[in-house]
């Protein structure tokens, strides 16, 4: 019994537990439920719910393509007094049109998810009714309405 244990050698290889012995850290919530969503993915959800909301009335905007970015890229198109919300891309060498919605811009200007929701689609409808050639009431009769 007076035999030492040699020490274990470490290698590269995945560790089993972490230094202090509880085993490694697991998530937080279970995938299926709200929280396990990152912010990124709320807000691509809230673009979405919109985008389906506006398709019901208008069936073209599914030739369209609706992206959600961090920020605008700086390339001078815009001022320094505002920073956009939103922007569209023209459809060109067959590629679909465009309707980009800025997440930290909008984030920014708004405090809970439902002010949100509402920027998000107050900023869709108006990127919407800009490529269709339309007001942003003839695209949204609600738009505008608190």
């Amino acid at each position: 019994m007076d035999t030492p244990v040699p020490p274990r050698a470490v290698g590269p290889g995945p560790r089993r537990r972490d230094r202090h012995g509880r085993g490694m850290r697991g998530p937080i919530a279970p995938p299926q439920v709200p929280l396990a969503a990152s912010r990124a993915d709320a807000f691509a959800d809230l673009v979405q719910d919109s985008v389906e909301r506006l398709e019901r009335r208008w069936p073209q905007l599914a030739d369209i393509d609706f992206l959600v970015l961090e920020v605008p890229r700086l390339d001078g198109t815009w001022n320094d007094e505002a920073v956009p919300l939103g922007g569209t891309i023209a459809a060109r060498d067959g590629r679909p049109a465009r309707v980009v919605v800025y997440r930290r811009p909008v984030e920014i200007r708004t405090k809970g998810r439902d002010e949100r929701a509402a920027l998000v689609h107050e900023v869709v409808v108006e990127q919407v009714a800009e490529m269709l050639g339309l007001t942003p009431e003839t695209v949204d009769p609600r738009y505008g309405e608190d």
